[in-house]
């Protein structure tokens, strides 16, 4: 019989198991440096981890905005490509509105490259706005530099009822 799937806060110890799979899971691109260690030490109440038969297929890192008391922000969303399709990245999305919710967040904010258009188009199907941005690629703004030089981010909203 084939196990569910299985729906969990994240912890310290999935840094490493996220480190192994990120190359892969962006088709090459190495995005690591993204996802400090920090983020699960300090954000694990607020990031899941979806597992199936005990291996992790996607997660969510994300935290309730210290800045914005009415918005969370989603850092990083990654779904294991064998398993595109089946609802996961919409699973851990909404696991995280929930906490938003529960934490009187109206608010979620995330960002992706305007390279990554399937996270783009994913985005798009869960809801979320388009930022306006300072610079324009196949009809989608984005902010030009984002974080350093030539990091552009399509930035995105989503208003929770």
């Amino acid at each position: 019989m084939e196990k569910a799937f299985v729906l969990r806060s994240a912890r310290p110890s999935d840094h490493g198991p996220i480190m192994e799979v990120m190359p892969a899971w962006w088709g090459g691109r190495d995005l690591r440096h993204g996802v400090p260690r920090l983020f699960l030490e300090h954000f694990s109440n607020t990031s899941f981890i979806m597992e199936h038969e005990g291996r992790m297929v996607g997660f969510i890192i994300a935290f309730l905005s210290p800045a914005r008391p009415g918005e969370g922000y989603a850092h990083f969303l990654g779904v294991d490509p064998a398993y595109h399709g089946q609802g996961i990245g919409r699973r851990l999305y909404e696991r995280f509105f929930e906490v938003c919710r529960q934490n009187g967040r109206s608010v979620v904010r995330a960002c992706t490259s305007p390279v990554n258009s399937a996270s783009v188009r994913f985005h798009q199907k869960m809801g979320f706005s388009l930022a306006p941005g300072d610079g324009q690629r196949d009809g989608i703004p984005f902010i030009r530099d984002y974080n350093r030089p030539g990091d552009d981010k399509v930035e995105f909203s989503k208003r929770l009822e």
